[in-house]
């Protein structure tokens, strides 16, 4: 009975030349052309992180040293020391791999040292694979330092290692250091693609970008994980709600979720898709990491539009167009903030007892900019103003006056303004509406910001708020912002200094600009007008007189002198009073 057994995927696709060796063409190049050119080394350090190709290529270059029609860059894969050193072959017993990591005391390397001495039993070298070199000890690396200084002409050594900098400086000075890197995400998807065509497997799109961060880089990383997902898959195609489940990734859908909240100031939004996130059993860390990932995509796409095509950005198309779409809301400032923020809080949530509260401590500073005097929160607050002015500046600021923008065909600002104006009052409509100051807002860029002006408004006052449940933004006239409210005593209460200076103080707190208020009536009410809106009239003007009267103000004196005996018994003490 044959064996189940299936070979892993970074094995089956181990390069067995240089040529077929991915990402690491800095490398293989100048090595090939080494080999091409007979100057060859009797010593070599391969560095890199973890799964790029250092063995391998050692391997390689062992197997195009001691071909019979070498050394050269192409082994011809036929002899017996290149199918002996093939990736699945059985080994030479002229090349010897060592791990480091477990022989790398004193007593190893003088035995490595001592076998060295021999010649080749069939090959023309002797080479020497030494893998995790940095775990070699100061006694092993001194013992082996002779020989690597003087070593016999049939023997070659190859160091690899992940931490070159711990190999002994005497070591690594006598050797050529070539140092490998992680695959770029563009060259990494055309490697997963190719294998998996040759698989005869079907992945969905958004997959891709799952695998390849999953990876890391690495090409056997990667090579595992989409392993892991063909082993797992339906049939022949890998979907992406199974390989959200079985890499725990976060759902893109949660990912956008957040951002749009975070876009839209919408506070209740973002704890919502942390509730999700919760419901759906991801790890907060996790998600805090894909959201952290999230932001720098969104930095990039900012920075560079072409990222996608570049390959600096991998995601699918739809995903692509969200993305760039969230870039256009948010500043680099407010990015930057939000990535600064995420990424304390990923440092904080290690070994947390309790990552999901952590969570939402980050969300509630994603949200509140002005509870940080950092510079990062700073500059993301003046972003937030810069932003509004843009948002307000006038038309006529930007383009021609209205007369050119009449000869022309196009609307100008007076246009548009007028357009504005609601449809059931053609009196006003027809009134044309003086234009705002340059550089200033206009009547429809302060309706777009209206409901900031009204929460400004409340924080202040809630009376006044109550009374501008009614009012609607009628026009700009110079410094001065007209307001309608159909209810005259209302725009009359308005009108009063204490009501207007809160409307304006407000204006400049979201707006930057320090008008007047002046608040007018839509139109006379009718006799029969509707008893349910003189009743709300009723109710907010007696809330006002309530409030004002509840307003007056006594001698702070008084209070204070009023505590004291009614807390602590106090008394006054007369200055004529004898001791």
């Amino acid at each position: 009975m044959g064996s189940l057994l299936s070979v892993a995927l970074y094995r089956k696709y181990r390069p067995a030349t240089f040529t077929e060796v991915v990402g690491q063409e800095h490398v293989t190049e100048p090595l090939s052309n080494a080999l091409a050119a007979g100057r060859i080394n009797h010593a070599y350090l391969f560095s890199g992180p973890r799964g790029c190709g250092k063995t391998s290529s050692a391997r390689i270059l062992a197997r195009s040293l001691n071909c019979t029609q070498g050394p050269t860059p192409t082994p011809c894969g036929v002899c017996e020391s290149c199918v002996a050193l093939a990736p699945n072959g059985p080994g030479s017993i002229d090349v010897i791999e060592l791990d480091a990591a477990s022989h790398g005391g004193v007593d190893d390397t003088r035995e490595l040292r001592d076998r060295a001495f021999y010649a080749p039993a069939q090959s023309r070298y002797r080479v020497f694979i030494i893998d995790e070199a940095h775990m070699v000890t100061t006694a092993g690396f001194n013992a082996l330092l002779k020989i690597v200084e003087e070593p016999p002409e049939h023997l070659i050594f190859v160091f690899a290692t992940t931490e070159p900098e711990k190999v002994l400086p005497t070591i690594r000075s006598r050797t050529h250091h070539y140092p490998f890197r992680l695959l770029p995400p563009r060259t990494m998807r055309a490697l997963v693609e190719r294998i998996c065509e040759h698989e005869g497997v079907v992945i969905d799109d958004a997959v891709y970008p799952l695998v390849i961060r999953a990876g890391g880089g690495s090409p056997r990383d990667t090579l595992s994980v989409l392993d892991q997902l063909l082993a797992g898959a339906d049939g022949d195609r890998v979907s992406y709600q199974r390989a959200l489940g079985l890499l725990g990734a976060t759902d893109i859908a949660l990912i956008d979720e957040a951002v749009e909240a975070l876009a839209a100031d919408d506070a209740a939004a973002l704890f919502g898709a942390v509730e999700s996130v919760i419901d759906a059993g991801h790890d907060p860390r996790r998600f805090a990491t894909d959201l952290l990932e999230r932001f720098r995509d969104l930095l990039v796409l900012q920075a560079v539009p072409d990222a996608a095509a570049r390959g600096v950005v991998d995601a699918p198309e739809d995903v692509l167009e969200r993305m760039r779409d969230q870039a256009a809301r948010l500043g680099r400032a407010t990015l930057t903030r939000y990535a600064e923020v995420v990424q304390t809080g990923l440092g904080e949530m290690r070994g947390a007892t309790a990552p999901r509260l952590l969570l939402e401590v980050v969300c509630a500073r994603l949200l509140l900019p002005s509870a940080s005097d950092s510079e990062s929160a700073l500059l993301q607050r003046i972003e937030r103003i810069e932003t509004r002015l843009d948002m307000s500046i006038p038309g006529s600021a930007k383009a021609p006056p209205s007369r050119s923008g009449e000869s022309s065909g196009e609307p100008g600002p007076a246009k548009r303004t007028k357009g504005a104006q609601p449809r059931g009052n053609p009196a006003r409509a027809q009134t044309p509406t003086p234009a705002a100051t340059a550089g200033e807002p206009d009547a429809a860029a302060v309706r777009t910001m209206w409901p900031t002006v009204r929460d400004k408004v409340r924080q202040r006052s809630r009376t006044t708020e109550v009374m501008l449940a009614g009012a609607t933004v009628r026009a700009v006239e110079g410094n001065t912002l007209v307001l309608s409210h159909e209810s005259a005593p209302l725009a009359k209460r308005l009108c009063e200094q204490r009501n207007a200076d809160v409307i304006a103080e407000a204006l400049k707190d979201a707006l930057g600009v320090d008008w007047r208020v002046r608040c007018e009536t839509t139109h006379p009410a009718p006799a029969d007008a509707d008893p349910d809106q003189r009743v709300d009239e009723d109710s907010m003007l007696s809330e006002t007189g309530r409030d004002d009267s509840s307003a007056t103000r006594r001698d702070p004196e008084e209070v204070a002198l009023e505590l004291l005996r009614n807390e602590l018994g106090a008394r006054r003490i007369e200055h004529d009073q004898p001791r």
